[in-house]
């Protein structure tokens, strides 16, 4: 993509013209006093105004749940569908309120509020998340006020907060875990830091067994933070880190005879592999104007090289096995034990997207209301690059060979150039607060078929430029007139940016077809109430509903479709009692729980194509979700924990269909309940923690996709470690 500087300079001149018009704010519109720096979190300081619902998983959550990965550390978190695929959250499969979780291509992810997918616009894929040892914070933003971020505003927000630089000397923490399945990681972080800024560095490292037969994985990363405070009221943020992820984990699943076979086994798992790079960059200047007024301008660039191979495409349809479709003389075999002799296919893909974010927190009194605003704009571009290599020898299963010695079997290019401008304004009337806002999305993609099935194409229909502007409002309520409670309501529309093809079929040279797609838009209401009215007790419900236009479902294999109207309602509980606050006592008994129960998750639009009626439930929506723990805290620093996590039954398709097929890839999914505990132990005035953990404790054997045949959630993890902080 050529370098336009034009939005760039509309970004920069806009923040410098913002910056004298706010110098100018009279003393006496002060609402709040703004911290000297608060850059990474997605909610503002006054949580009590925020007029929807949210969560925030924080540090002490993180310590007595002990999470194994992302999955587990937002399992107390109402509305929100993990789907397990592996062992350490390296695929997320995060579904919001009933939508579809596959790679959490509907949940906006966030680290300090850069995006995190391969591509935010043009491929939404969790391929990549922040790992919980950088994790300071878990901020999730399910209801209004999502105007601010973007794009994916529909099913809700995951920012990950990570550790700041230290400002006080030397300060860090190292710690080493051990499990069963072959798992170890390591961890070491050290900062330094001081009145001039200060300077950290993050490295990981993990290695283990996954779900299934040979699915090891290992994931290595490292991170520079540094803060330089240039002068009164400046300050500069820079990030940069380095990711790498080598894992044998295929993504095909298992026909319906491999699975009563059995449920773990990865019929080509020794072959199947996924290889990820990932370098970030992310750049934050804030000046404080004054007390009223904060300008913060974000620069990010993310770049990412994955390369998958899979030996085979999907589980067997005819036999209940997999079946080896490339192999010498090209014939079918249900011989696994060929699959040495066998080729296979790569799918290389690279993505390079940048981003420049000024951004103006202000208070001020418009007609006499105090008031706090936010003005703020974003470029944002794209390139992506999506190769697909094929071979019936063993030769094709190294990248290397397939790029010498074979022309792309597939050959797509998609660029994108968005435009994002928003405002918002929350005006303080005595115990209301009303937040107004608006985003406006001016949105460019281009897809370029160069190859398809093995040919060239250069006929028109293979390039497809697709523009459009969405204006997205959104306007919420909250009244706090009783003593540390919030009575919120809102509605605003959400928005998904349309899904390039990913695969193209074509009949020959000159034959490919891009399809065109509507931008996903929704309508979503709330109405909630949150309390800490009674000590050591907080409350919170929410009821909810999202009407769907245009919702997005996979058609042929690889394209996407538009698939109509869809609308989803529920109601959210969550709660917390720790008895040690209520009775004043240093012996603390908690129970924490979460309950969703999605009681509409259905199309309303029929689609024969698509096998799809009207009241047909959405796939991957269970209609209960729970989770409920008990623990104790003694004052010797131990804590311990036991709680319960439970799904109900889903359906695998729009078609809702009940009966298990041979390929594994059509029939329900049960409900499944899980047991997991944590226990670690700090004394008093030491350092260091000690703990262990343990998930799915009574070792059950439960089905969670069927989206490439039958895969199974994790068996028993246990693990435990020690960690020290300076």
């Amino acid at each position: 993509m050529h370098f336009n500087p034009k939005p760039v300079a509309a970004a920069v001149l806009s923040a410098l013209v913002f910056t004298p018009a706010m110098a100018q704010v009279a003393p006496s519109a002060a609402i709040v006093t703004l911290p000297a720096v608060s850059v990474s979190g997605i909610l503002p300081d006054r949580l009590e105004s925020v007029p929807g619902s949210f969560a925030v998983v924080d540090e002490l959550e993180l310590q007595e749940r002990q999470p194994f990965s992302v999955k587990e550390a937002l399992n107390t978190v109402p509305g929100i569908h993990i789907v397990g695929e592996d062992s350490f959250g390296l695929g997320l499969n995060i579904g919001v309120r009933g939508l579809d979780p596959r790679r959490s291509s509907r949940t906006l992810l966030l680290e300090d509020g850069m995006p995190l997918f391969l591509a935010p616009y043009g491929d939404p894929s969790a391929h990549y998340s922040t790992p919980l040892d950088r994790v300071r914070r878990i901020e999730v933003v399910k209801g209004s006020g999502q105007v601010l971020y973007g794009p994916q505003t529909i099913g809700g927000m995951i920012n990950f907060v990570t550790r700041p630089v230290p400002t006080d000397g030397v300060a860090g923490s190292v710690a080493a875990t051990v499990g069963n399945n072959d798992f170890y990681g390591l961890h070491a972080n050290v900062g330094v830091g001081g009145e001039r800024g200060g300077i950290m560095l993050d490295a990981l490292q993990k290695r283990g067994d996954g779900v299934r037969d040979n699915h090891d994985f290992e994931v290595q990363e490292y991170t520079l933070k540094g803060q330089l405070n240039l002068a009164e009221g400046h300050t500069l943020i820079g990030k940069l880190g380095y990711y790498r992820e080598n894992s044998q984990i295929s993504e095909t699943g298992l026909g319906a005879v491999e699975w009563q076979e059995d449920k773990f086994q990865a019929p080509t798992g020794r072959n199947d592999e996924f290889e990820h790079e990932r370098t970030s960059l992310q750049l934050q200047h804030i000046f404080e104007i004054n007390d009223r007024a904060k300008l913060s301008t974000q620069l990010y660039h993310v770049h990412s090289d994955r390369a998958s191979f899979r030996q085979i495409n999907d589980s067997g349809e005819n036999s209940g096995r997999s079946a080896l479709e490339r192999c010498p003389g090209g014939v079918d075999n249900d011989d696994l034990s060929n699959a040495d002799l066998c080729g296979g296919r790569w799918r290389p893909r690279e993505y390079t997207y940048w981003g420049i974010e000024p951004r103006l927190d202000f208070s001020h009194k418009l007609f006499g209301i105090p008031s706090d605003a936010v003005v703020g704009l974003r470029y944002h571009a794209e390139d992506i690059t999506r190769k697909q290599f094929r071979g019936n020898t063993a030769d094709f299963q190294s990248l290397s060979f397939a790029k010498a010695n074979s022309l792309p079997r597939e050959l797509i290019d998609i660029e994108v150039e968005a435009k994002s401008y928003y405002a918002q304004n929350t005006f303080y009337l005595g115990d209301w607060a009303l937040t107004p806002g608006v985003r406006v999305e001016d949105v460019e993609i281009k897809t370029d078929v160069k190859r398809a099935d093995g040919d060239a194409h250069t006929n028109p229909e293979a390039r497809l430029t697709n523009r459009f502007t969405e204006v997205l409002p959104g306007i919420g309520l909250a009244w706090n007139g009783i003593t540390d409670t919030t009575v919120f309501a809102g509605v605003h529309k959400g928005f998904a940016p349309p899904r390039p093809d990913r695969d193209i079929d074509a009949d020959g040279a000159n034959t490919a077809v891009v399809s065109k797609t509507k931008p996903e838009e929704s309508t979503n209401w709330e109405l909630g109430i949150r309390s800490t009215y009674f000590r050591g007790v907080a409350l919170e419900a929410t009821l909810f509903n999202t009407d769907f236009d245009e919702i997005v479902i996979q058609g042929q294999p690889g394209t996407f479709v538009n698939g109509g109207r869809s609308q989803q309602s529920g109601l959210e509980l969550a709660g917390r009692i720790d008895f040690g606050k209520v009775y004043g006592t240093a012996h603390n008994i908690y129970v924490t729980g979460a309950y969703t129960n999605l009681f509409t998750a259905k199309f309303r639009k029929d689609d024969p194509d698509q096998g799809i009626s009207s009241g047909n439930r959405l796939p991957y929506a269970p209609h209960h979700l729970a989770s409920l723990s008990l623990g104790y805290q003694h004052p010797v620093g131990v804590d311990a924990r036991i709680g319960v996590d439970y799904v109900s039954r889903q359906y695998s398709d729009g078609a809702n269909t009940r009966d298990e097929d041979l390929s594994g890839m059509e029939g329900t999914i049960p409900a499944y309940t899980l047991w997991n505990a944590a226990v670690s132990y700090t004394p008093r005035g030491q350092r260091y923690t000690v703990f262990l953990s343990g998930h799915n404790l009574t070792n059950r054997e439960y089905l969670v996709s069927r989206v490439d045949g039958k895969v199974a959630g994790r068996e028993r993890q246990i693990f435990g470690g020690v960690r020290y902080s300076f």
